[in-house]
This record gives C-alpha cells, structure tokens and sequence, in this order.
C-alpha cells in the first residue's frame, strides 16, 4: 500500500507590486497576486485599519513560511491566500 504524502505550503517568496497588491510564490511552484485593499478597506479594527498606511503595509515578513505584519499583528491563513479568498 502507498502512502500519500501531504506537502505543507509555504510561502517562499513575497513581492510588493503597487497599491495593496502583493505577489507570492509558493513551495510548490504556484504565484499569486493577492489585492488586499477590500479587506483593509472594510476592517474595523484599529489594529488592522492602520495597515491602510501604505508604509506600514509594505512593511511585512515572511516567516515561518508565513506572509505577516508586525510580528503576527496581521497574519492570513496560507490557504486563504494560495486560494485568494482573504475576507472579513
């Protein structure tokens, strides 16, 4: 019997394009570009709504394999963003 192995994504490499757009690429060869302005645009926490200062969002890390801001003040889930699916 074989057994499947499940790859973990990760994100290798992040790339800011313009306005609220960053481009990522993945452990497993895929790219996306993901907007984030819908999501800033709506967010009604404080800790968020400041990311709408575009040098702070620029200001973002990858870590762990991770895309976050701030030591993980603003993080998304690595499928949300492979599906670029991030919402409120």
């Amino acid at each position: 019997m074989m057994q499947q192995h499940k790859t973990i994504l990760f994100i290798e490499d992040a790339q800011y394009l313009e306005d609220y757009k960053i481009s990522l690429k993945f452990n497993d060869g895929a790219k996306r570009v993901v907007d984030f302005k819908d999501f800033l645009q709506k967010a009604k926490h404080p800790d968020i709504q400041k990311y709408k200062d575009i040098e702070k969002f620029k200001s973002f890390e990858i870590s762990y394999g991770d895309l976050e801001w701030n030591d993980y003040e603003l993080a998304f889930p690595i499928t949300d963003l492979y599906n670029n699916t991030i919402v409120n």
